[in-house]
């Protein structure tokens, strides 16, 4: 006989939506409400990505995908240039297997390939740029900062006046 209680019911209704939720849940990429929110929600800084955002994705498996109008530098201590598409895995504190994001050491651009901060925080944040580990200071990363398409041809025409003025001296 089979059982129609109102209790057995509902559960069983409950146990089928949750299933139902999780199913939806498996998409490649969700759209959440903005790129700056899921950085805080992870316990990352929210000017870790510049302004200009024109599309976020981040799927179930933390995976995310950023778009910029056009690919972009910003400065903070040492300038960082973003592509078009930047793209990674996104878990608490950290950001791993970066795509998409360069920074600057000396004269050279290096992959940024990873990004974490401490738990609990120290204040400081890490930038692995393949050769070395760059910390910086947690405020500088409190704000996104302006995206300035131009600024990379500047950084490179400034290197290159630097570098003249090295071989001169040299």
């Amino acid at each position: 006989m089979l059982d129609r209680s109102p209790l057995r019911i509902l559960s069983t209704l409950l146990f089928l939506l949750s299933v139902a939720a999780v199913h939806t849940g498996d998409s490649p990429l969700e759209t959440p409400t903005s790129a700056y929110e899921v950085l805080r929600l992870h316990g990352l800084p929210i000017g870790l990505f510049p302004k200009g955002i024109q599309d976020f994705r981040i799927g179930n498996d933390g995976r995310f995908e950023v778009h910029f109008p056009e690919e972009c530098t910003v400065k903070f201590e040492t300038a960082i240039r973003y592509e078009r598409n930047v793209t990674g895995t996104l878990s608490y504190g950290q950001i791993a297997a970066i795509s998409g994001v360069t920074a600057k050491e000396l004269f050279l651009w290096f992959p940024v390939r990873f990004i974490r901060v401490d738990i609990p925080s120290t204040g400081v944040i890490y930038f692995d740029v393949g050769v070395i580990y760059k910390q910086f200071s947690l405020s500088l990363f409190e704000t996104p900062p302006d995206c300035c398409p131009t600024c990379r041809d500047r950084i490179l025409q400034r290197d290159r006046d630097e570098e003249d003025g090295v071989r001169a001296v040299v």
